[in-house]
């Protein structure tokens, strides 16, 4: 979408010059080296210029769109990313303490003394 943009604003821009450099007469618009088609008094000059400077003003929103949207991906994803590599650090934390946990539990059945089972004579 930012090259679209880009590719239009070039465009117009290169129009613009165009029509700019190529007419030192008063009503002969050429552009590329060919006369420009309907142009014939002075206002349809300045209708050319406003459709120059829409296209223009078309392609630069068009590349600011892209721009914009490109950035809020990679805000977006930065964040993500962010916050999953709190959430691993998280889980890795409780995981820890869950051995820590469990060892100690282990510990603490090994040093119990071990009683003998008793039997209960019948009555």
């Amino acid at each position: 979408m930012i090259i679209l943009g880009l590719v239009v604003t070039l465009a117009a821009i290169a129009a613009a010059v165009a029509v700019i450099l190529g007419n030192t007469g008063e009503v002969h618009v050429t552009a590329f080296g060919h006369e420009v088609p309907g142009v014939t008094e002075q206002w349809h000059l300045f209708l050319a210029g406003v459709v120059v400077a829409i296209v223009f003003m078309a392609g630069a929103g068009i590349a600011a769109l892209g721009f914009r949207r490109s950035m809020n991906i990679r805000r977006e994803l930065r964040d993500l990313r962010d916050e999953h590599e709190e959430s691993l650090q998280t889980l890795e934390l409780e995981r820890r303490k869950l051995q820590q946990a469990l060892a100690q539990a282990r510990r603490g059945l090994d040093e119990q003394p071990s009683v003998p089972a008793q039997r209960v004579a019948p009555n």
